[in-house]
């Protein structure tokens, strides 16, 4: 009997070290998040917006940059300041460009692209995207008085798209899937290529339905536009961040999806797509699409 207590005591004690030491392990290899060091460090959180990105991130009266995603971003900013138990964390807003957000991330100018960004494949070899926060619809921005009602009515003309945009590429898979024969023509900007429509130098401006409609909001005469009911495709919007952060990506789409179970996702979302929204008070009257109510429930960061 003493032997077998023995045994068992030195049985139990052997445990009782695997399990420290276990513990010990863990903590030590304990993941660590270089985005929430670096903001902890800095004691300051850098995000990106854009100065004309409507709804998603422009410049408001008084150079104060708001919008859908500033909104988004300003929750993610408030989980981050939780996460790290920070009396005050200071919000700075960066600006940036389509041209210049992805090294401005890469290299930590900014810790968060709120400017509105969609997420593909091929940008996912570089950065990392949040769960979906937009799903925009590819479109045809057109003058009434052109005659053109479908898609099939651009045969044989000219169409002005945006470089580097990925609507170009949607375009062109649906005029071939269609027989169809239409000609591209770049531009530096949606409102280069507005200019080309309105002075009747192509037939039609091809680009994601949110950027249409924001554009429509800065012109005069915006009436003599219209936009065909045709999509030629789909892309996934959402928040961008540096890439091999697990910890960073987690508390980012936990934020997003408390939100949207909340309800308070889709009340942020009529405030600037479906309401009145600064500096004019127009309104892109943009409700939320069937792709992002599903998206609502199962959100996933999957790219186009």
């Amino acid at each position: 009997m003493r032997v077998a207590a023995a045994c068992l005591s030195r049985a139990l004690l052997a445990a009782a070290c695997l399990l420290l030491v276990a513990a010990a392990t863990g903590a030590e290899e304990a993941p660590v998040s270089p985005n929430l060091e670096k903001i902890r460090a800095a004691n300051a959180v850098y995000i990106g917006y854009r100065e004309a990105a409507i709804p998603f991130s422009y410049l408001a009266g008084g150079g104060e940059a708001i919008g859908f995603a500033i909104d988004l971003c300003r929750h993610v900013t408030d989980a981050i300041q939780a996460q790290l138990n920070l009396q005050h964390l200071t919000v700075v807003p960066v600006p940036t460009t389509p041209g210049a957000r992805q090294i401005m991330i890469e290299t930590g100018t900014i810790d968060l692209d709120c400017g509105g960004t969609i997420n593909t494949e091929q940008r996912q070899r570089d950065l990392a995207f949040s769960s979906t926060i937009f799903v925009a619809g590819i479109q045809a921005l057109v003058s009434k008085d052109a005659g053109i009602r479908s898609f099939a009515d651009l045969q044989g003309k000219t169409v002005a798209t945006v470089f580097g945009a990925t609507a170009a590429a949607y375009l062109t898979s649906a005029a071939a899937r269609r027989g169809l024969q239409v000609s591209h023509r770049g531009s530096r900007d949606p409102a280069e290529g507005l200019q080309f429509l309105q002075r009747g130098e192509v037939a039609a401006l091809v680009l994601d339905d949110v950027s249409l409609r924001g554009l429509l909001l800065q012109v005069a005469a915006a009436e003599r536009f219209m936009l065909l009911d045709d999509r030629f495709g789909f892309e996934s919007w959402a928040i961008a961040f540096r890439r091999h952060d697990p910890q960073f990506k987690k508390l980012v789409d936990r934020t997003l999806s408390g939100l949207m179970q909340s309800g308070e996702f889709a009340r942020i979302y009529e405030r600037w797509f479906t309401s009145p929204i600064p500096p004019d008070g127009g309104n892109l009257h943009l409700p939320m699409g069937d792709a992002l109510r599903q998206l609502m429930l199962t959100p996933n960061d999957r790219g186009a």
